[in-house]
């Protein structure tokens, strides 16, 4: 079944999730914030869905009674580039792993805060619209400068090494949003790299130690355990 709810221009959410009390929750806060909202309790009626009302985000289930949620990931990126957040009891590091490399924008496991949801679905709607990057990064005391090159922290000029600032800029243009170990490895080292992670660590941690106030309680380079990295956006 796909429920549609009226709505004008706000931005639309399709919610594939067999389980109706989540279904009333996410229409009961989505709808509050301004969201059109459409639903499917299975993962053919939400191939359905993406293709006929062409969501401007997706909230998918993992454990759908006819296909596996990964498998609609997979699916939905063989043609569209919209944001897709798994909602999902598993909580598994290699389940939230390849949904990620799958296509996946970001990962939420049950049960999860209202305003962490929230500030993801913004946070992946407002990258799908951007068109490019803006020149300049801010968040917080952090600013990169992608046109200069140019990266400063508390105030002072970072002085980073090529592969150090390639693995930030790549940070940047995703921020808000997890990358993978894997695609983090394959987009800066290439895949010939992508069964050394040490490879990685050691570049962030080099990272964390020029950038962030404090190493070992980072605020801008966030660990995803077990998956990878998100570089947190902040006013």
């Amino acid at each position: 079944m796909i429920a549609e709810q009226n709505g004008s221009n706000q931005p639309r959410v399709l919610v594939v999730d067999d389980e109706i009390a989540i279904r009333r929750f996410l229409h009961t806060i989505l709808t509050a914030e301004g969201f059109t909202l459409h639903e499917a309790e299975t993962g053919h009626a939400g191939l359905a869905a993406a293709a006929a009302f062409r969501p401007d985000l997706i909230l998918l289930d993992l454990g759908l009674p006819d296909l596996d949620g990964i498998e609609v990931v997979k699916r939905i990126r063989e043609w569209s580039p919209v944001p897709i957040i798994v909602l999902s009891v598993r909580d598994r590091e290699d389940d939230k792993v390849t949904a990620l490399d799958l296509g996946a924008d970001d990962y939420l496991t049950k049960p999860f805060g209202t305003s962490e949801l929230l500030a993801r679905i913004r946070a992946a709607i407002r990258r799908s619209i951007q068109q490019a990057p803006d020149p300049v990064f801010v968040s917080g005391d952090l600013q990169v400068d992608l046109n200069l090159r140019r990266v400063s922290a508390q105030g002072r000029e970072v002085q980073l090494t090529p592969t150090e600032y390639d693995l930030l800029r790549l940070l940047v243009t995703h921020a808000g949003k997890v990358l993978t170990h894997n695609q983090l490895l394959k987009q800066i080292w290439g895949a010939a790299y992508g069964e050394q992670p040490h490879v990685l660590r050691v570049t962030i941690s080099n990272l964390r130690r020029k950038i962030e106030t404090d190493a070992s309680q980072p605020r801008h380079i966030i660990t995803e355990p077990g998956v990878g990295y998100r570089l947190r956006c902040t006013n």
